[in-house]
């Protein structure tokens, strides 16, 4: 098996940066987690605060925290730096080699997305978001870790599309023909959904948007691990000049 993990954003019109934060860190019994974060308050500050929590998540899940304890303890680590005043989504979806599972952790109001067995599911129970009391607890779901399984996760701006744009943008429905259609990679999926929503903006993002998808081929096993990153750099000079 084969994990292919991809994640497409992009930051509301006229930011530089965007707010949500997003990491893949190796699991210490093997397997990945992928960490995404989303200040949902209204502060200037959201990438440096959802920077922190996602470097708290990460540092804890490698020290060998469970992360449904590690969701606790960025909820109250949030909690008390902030006094309360602020909150954050938070996901963590881990794919764990130790238990042959996938794990997903949810303090978001914004569902998952799983197709697994012919069959796409929505994860969409109620979640508190962290921060604004102690003890907050994630809702948890765990599956088999088997071939031919996507996950899918998006901000709240992805969301915001769905609910307050074209009626015609329905995110299930696009997942589905996605499959129904193709045998996508995990990069396509993201891609399709991040411009769809794009669109739906009419090409002027609103809200940072951010979408990760993550799918299980069943490929030849290789010792050879991979990563790609693409990174866009706004240009700091006006090219005419040059």
């Amino acid at each position: 098996m084969e994990i292919e993990v991809a994640i497409s954003k992009i930051s509301k019109l006229g930011n530089a940066e965007s707010g949500d934060t997003i990491e893949i860190v190796e699991r210490p019994n093997g397997g990945l987690s992928i960490v995404m974060a989303e200040v949902v308050s209204q502060v200037l500050d959201k990438k440096a605060i959802s920077s922190a929590i996602v470097r708290k998540v990460i540092a804890w899940i490698g020290e060998g925290i469970r992360d449904g304890a590690a969701a606790r303890a960025a909820s109250d680590f949030l909690f008390t730096e902030h006094k309360g005043q602020l909150s954050a989504c938070l996901n963590i979806i881990s794919f764990d080699r130790q238990t042959d599972t996938i794990v997903v952790t949810r303090n978001n109001p914004t569902p998952v997305f799983i197709y697994q067995e012919d069959d796409l599911n929505c994860l969409s129970g109620q979640s508190q978001c962290i921060g604004t009391s102690m003890n907050i607890r994630p809702v948890i779901s765990e599956i088999p870790l088997i071939p031919n399984t996507l996950l899918v996760l998006y901000s709240t701006g992805i969301e915001h599309s769905e609910k307050n744009m074209e009626k015609d943008f329905d995110i299930c429905m696009l997942i589905r023909s996605l499959l129904e259609d193709q045998e996508p990679t995990a990069d396509e999926i993201a891609n399709t959904l991040l411009t769809d929503s794009i669109r739906m903006h009419q090409n002027s993002p609103k809200e940072d948007m951010s979408v990760v998808a993550a799918l299980i081929t069943h490929k030849e096993e290789s010792r050879i691990r991979k990563m790609s990153v693409n990174y866009p750099l706004p240009q700091k000079y006006d090219d005419s000049s040059l």
